[in-house]
């Protein structure tokens, strides 16, 4: 495994460790007998940071299994997650004939690896520098081949990322790909507004966006969740300290208000159609969850 320090990783704490809790959660999708999703790098960025390298990979490394909040459901809904976006973009590359893909915060994901893409595609990975160096370095170590040409773009979201993204050699006239996975609720409304804004502007007709979105009008109303708290006390991540609390904008909304098709779902609809994943239940952290898909025509 590779060695590194925690500053330098970038995933050390606040959003950043998320990423690691996302790949923790795939690596024991990917263990599992009735696995929705397969990706074998995820297990190398856990044991590569400090902070996660305790943590579990296999559903057989937790006492209680599928009936521990964090490491069962919690676990179920990110592989569930990553399934139906893998769904998503290869559907849509394959459809539309995009070839240019864009994560956006794209933290430890490996779809450039992992997915087979069509022939001349290209994935942008934009995120923090502090991230995809960390990224770098482990997946180096490993030696996998990327199944896309694939471009790191380091730069905050927060800045101008969409210069950095042309520089990169991203073409505004093509169609494309982009894809916003369980970023949007950690940034502010205005920073979601103006991200969405600047999605539509680079994108020709022929592209696809999907993202993820809470709809609870108060977050704190699930405080006391058995998802949140046991993500509290077993790896210190308290993603409510994390999470923009005012209210969000009409994303969805906005999109279709500019021509594009769009369509809202909960997680649970994609449980039902691949008959296993988390299931609503009292007191659900998981209720306010929406998986958000728009083409542009």
């Amino acid at each position: 495994m590779v060695a590194t320090t925690q500053q330098d990783t970038g995933v050390d704490g606040g959003v950043g460790a998320t990423a690691l809790l996302v790949a923790a959660a795939r690596a024991i999708e990917t263990h599992r007998p009735d696995s929705l999703a397969q990706d074998d790098f995820a297990e190398h960025f856990v044991r590569a940071a400090p902070a996660s390298a305790g943590w579990p990979t296999r559903l057989q490394d937790v006492p209680d299994g599928d009936a521990n909040p964090l490491w069962g459901r919690f676990a179920r809904y990110f592989g569930l997650r990553t399934r139906v976006l893998d769904d998503f973009v290869l559907q849509a590359v394959h459809s539309a004939g995009a070839r240019q893909v864009v994560l956006l915060g794209a933290g430890l994901d490996t779809r450039a690896f992992r997915l087979d893409w069509p022939t001349g595609s290209v994935v942008h990975e934009v995120d923090r520098a502090e991230v995809l160096a960390f990224k770098h370095e482990v997946l180096s170590a490993a030696a996998p081949t990327a199944k896309a040409a694939r471009v790191p773009v380091p730069v905050d979201l927060r800045a101008d990322w969409a210069t950095a993204l042309a520089d990169s050699g991203f073409d505004s006239a093509a169609p494309s790909v982009w894809l916003a996975e369980g970023l949007l609720f950690y940034l502010p409304a205005d920073a979601e507004t103006s991200l969405i804004a600047t999605v539509d502007r680079l994108s020709t007709p022929g592209s696809a966006l999907a993202y993820e979105v809470k709809l609870e009008p108060d977050l704190m109303t699930y405080r006391d969740s058995p998802l949140y708290l046991a993500t509290t006390q077993q790896i210190g991540i308290d993603l409510l300290d994390l999470f923009a609390k005012e209210p969000r904008p009409d994303s969805a909304g906005t999109l279709a208000d500019t021509g594009w098709a769009t369509s809202v779902h909960t997680p649970f609809e994609f449980t039902h159609r691949h008959g296993r994943g988390p299931l609503p239940e009292p007191n659900d952290a998981l209720a306010g969850n929406r998986w958000v898909f728009a083409y542009k025509p």
